[in-house]
């Protein structure tokens, strides 16, 4: 028989869900994430099915994920041919994969489509193509600013924002 799930902890996954939704994740990765998180010992996929009301499949499909993205593993346990999963206990490994593996590639991608864009801009030819193309440059400053800021980060060094306050201020100065 599996142990009813205490109302205290799907509040906080709820709130976890909630959180992880507004980041660009599945909410019940969120929710299936932090009743793991809050266990005392491995779950199967059953016991997440029973405990979070959720189908076979949506379980089947949210582990995997979970376990491609590394925020949840298999665990063995002695005397059980089932799976068990477990949360990834480490905070800042879970966020910093994230940073590094999509945030800091979104980054990239739009340091290339504006270097793209601003070479087929010509900022001679009128007044209106020269603020787009000097625009165009500011963004891919800041682009290149903030992706420099992520990857301090997530080498552990100290981030100063100052450079993207400054970049701002200049931008307006010149408006």
């Amino acid at each position: 028989m599996t142990a009813r799930v205490d109302p205290a902890v799907l509040k906080v996954a709820d709130a976890v869900g909630a959180l992880i939704e507004s980041w660009g994740f599945k909410r019940n990765m969120g929710r299936m994430w932090t009743v793991l998180y809050l266990e005392d010992h491995p779950l199967t996929a059953g016991d997440l099915q029973d405990r979070l009301g959720l189908s076979t499949g949506a379980v089947s499909m949210l582990l995997a994920e979970l376990v491609q993205w590394g925020i949840v593993k298999k665990a063995w346990v002695v005397g059980e041919r089932r799976e068990h999963y477990e949360a990834e206990t480490s905070l800042w490994k879970m966020v910093s994969r994230v940073f590094r593996e999509r945030e800091l590639n979104w980054i990239k991608t739009a340091v290339d489509a504006f270097a793209a864009a601003g070479a087929e801009l010509e900022p001679g030819r009128d007044a209106r193509r020269k603020l787009i193309a000097e625009r165009v440059a500011t963004l891919t400053q800041l682009a290149q600013v903030g992706a420099k800021l992520l990857e301090s980060m997530l080498d552990g060094e100290s981030v100063d924002s100052l450079p993207i306050k400054t970049m701002g201020e200049l931008a307006k100065d010149k408006s």
